[in-house]
């Protein structure tokens, strides 16, 4: 089993981890925090495999709370603001979970718990690994629009922020490249480029060290990512 604590001020969001914490199986819930304080006195007695951490709590944030922790366990942060994506994986956190999240992709998050941790636990953890999601949702404004990850063409590294491309229209997203990278089933999605990942089924044909896609749009394959993707799509 792998031990684990919520630290969440907001009961609703408390009673949603609790139910999937309970639904997966292979976690046991030792404690629940609405304050980070109280679960720093908790830490040092009790051996905990995984923090689910709320970023706005009374106190100290999410955010301050990892970095005075030491020696830290894995950690899987849930908010409802995405503004902290690319802070947070200044901590190593496992995951950033954006509220509202759904099952699937609290699987998702869980299965990223290093390996070292999960050995020994049943074969269900091995098929829930092999699940990537059909569909993710982008946050725009008030919105969540969901898109269909077989649609996908390629994602875009800009600045603070990514571009996700389907042949429909352009949806923009906050979550930085590597995000996406880890997120996406890497035998469909790969990184050609420090910039870019693509998704190999929409590719029209591979041109000396560019990958071209319908509507003659063009992409560079980077020298450092050039042989694993060529070995990737030539398998």
């Amino acid at each position: 089993m792998i031990n684990c604590i919520i630290i969440e001020d907001q009961p609703p969001a408390q009673r949603v981890l609790k139910k999937y914490i309970t639904d997966i199986g292979y976690l046991e819930l030792k404690a629940t925090f609405a304050d980070a304080l109280l679960a720093i006195n908790f830490l040092k007695k009790e051996p905990i495999d995984l923090i689910f951490l709320d970023i706005h709590l009374p106190k100290i944030s999410g955010i301050e709370f990892l970095k005075v922790l030491k020696n830290k366990p894995n950690v899987i942060l849930t908010t409802a603001f995405s503004d902290y994506a690319l802070e947070s994986y200044e901590y190593d956190v496992v995951d950033y979970l954006l509220k509202p999240f759904s099952f699937e992709r609290f699987v998702q998050a869980v299965s990223k718990v290093p390996s070292k941790i999960k050995e020994g636990i049943s074969t269900q953890i091995s098929i829930e690994e092999n699940q990537f999601p059909d569909m993710i949702f982008i946050k725009s404004g008030y919105e969540h629009i969901k898109i269909e990850v077989a649609a996908i063409r390629f994602i875009q590294s800009d600045a603070d922020y990514t571009e996700i491309i389907t042949s429909a229209r352009k949806y923009v997203s906050q979550e930085p490249l590597r995000y996406w990278e880890e997120y996406l089933d890497s035998k469909k999605f790969v990184r050609i480029h420090k910039s870019y990942i693509l998704n190999i089924s929409k590719i029209q044909k591979i041109i000396g060290n560019q990958v071209q896609f319908e509507g003659n749009i063009n992409l560079p394959i980077g020298r450092a990512y050039k042989e694993g993707f060529m070995k990737l799509v030539l398998k």
